[in-house]
């Protein structure tokens, strides 16, 4: 049993989100000093949290579920049930006085399964991937090979891409290309036996972040899901569709959560010259956008352009309200 992943309720929520980063786990079990169950937290508890307050001040104590769901023996056909039903990955297992005495992960419960226990609702909605832009970040990689035909493993990003849509029976995609798109092209036209059609758009200038969306506008006449070329989505798209569709929203934007470290002391200064004080090693933690569903419940072209004009110029008078966005990872 993984003891790491058990912490206490007064641990910061920037410590669990640290925590679960190192752990590489959805959930941590909340237990007292006697390692008796308080609760479960998972990083969608944070992110409702954030939501709600704005910020990730305070103890994992006013986030963390404390009526979790548990098994008081080992059962792996019960926690196969409670794991489907509830849409779980992790299960504790107390004694007759509540203390861990084990954990039931996903891995474990489904280890002599060869199928995927989850058959996923399938959305007929197309894909656009961005993928004209000229990778700086990875030079001098990309100096060679476009981003999008980076390898992770033995196989180039954009296949692992696509291998996380195929499960939603998603047959379309768009990409969009710019930068060496010469050889995405080639990769995607010499790359046979695929059952879902790609459909190549190119730009004929370099049009910024979701600049070439404004390509696609007589090509896609309902919601589309978009993606960069280098982010892997691990999502329930399907349950995603489903809360953007009920909630009405105009943008749906799935997010993570990303902290960042300066590994100096860093100056605070008021007036330009007044120094008033140092701040040793600080964190910052921000929300990142990694993928987003845009419909389109009225014309076209005011759609397209209110989302390319937000991604370009933040400091535009429009705004999105907390209530459109949904931060939605499993």
């Amino acid at each position: 049993m993984n003891r790491d992943i058990f912490i206490r309720e007064d641990m910061s929520i920037n410590d669990t989100l640290k925590r679960l980063d190192i752990t590489s786990t959805k959930v941590l079990i909340i237990v007292d000093d006697d390692e008796r169950l308080l609760g479960t937290v998972t990083d969608g508890d944070i992110r409702r949290y954030i939501l709600e307050n704005g910020n990730l001040d305070g103890d994992i104590n006013e986030v963390y579920n404390k009526m979790p769901i548990y098994l008081i023996e080992r059962n792996i056909i019960m926690a196969r049930e409670l794991m489907l039903h509830h849409k779980i990955e992790l299960i504790p297992v107390t004694d007759r006085y509540a203390k861990v005495v084990d954990v039931l992960t996903w891995d474990v419960v489904f280890s002599e399964d060869k199928t995927p226990p989850i058959v996923r609702k399938t959305i007929d909605i197309p894909v656009v991937i961005m993928a004209g832009g000229k990778g700086r970040r990875l030079e001098p990689f990309t100096k060679i090979l476009p981003k999008p035909l980076i390898p992770i493993g033995d196989r180039p990003i954009l296949e692992i891409i696509f291998d996380e849509f195929m499960p939603f029976g998603i047959k379309q995609y768009f990409l969009t290309l710019n930068y060496k798109g010469g050889l995405i092209e080639a990769y995607c036209n010499n790359n046979m036996g695929r059952n879902y059609n790609i459909e190549c758009v190119w730009e004929e200038d370099y049009m910024g972040t979701a600049g070439s969306l404004k390509l696609l506008e007589d090509k896609i006449l309902d919601l589309f899901i978009v993606s960069n070329c280098d982010v892997i989505v691990k999502a329930d798209f399907s349950e995603v569709v489903e809360i953007h569709k009920s909630r009405g929203a105009v943008v749906t934007i799935l997010s993570s959560i990303k902290q960042f470290s300066i590994p100096y002391g860093v100056v605070n200064f008021k007036d330009e010259r007044l120094v008033t004080g140092i701040t040793e090693k600080p964190e910052y933690t921000f929300t990142v956008t990694i993928t987003g569903f845009i419909p389109r419940p009225i014309t076209s072209s005011v759609i397209f352009n209110m989302l390319v004009k937000f991604i370009i110029d933040p400091e535009s008078s429009m705004r999105i309200k907390t209530e459109s966005i949904e931060l939605f990872l499993p």
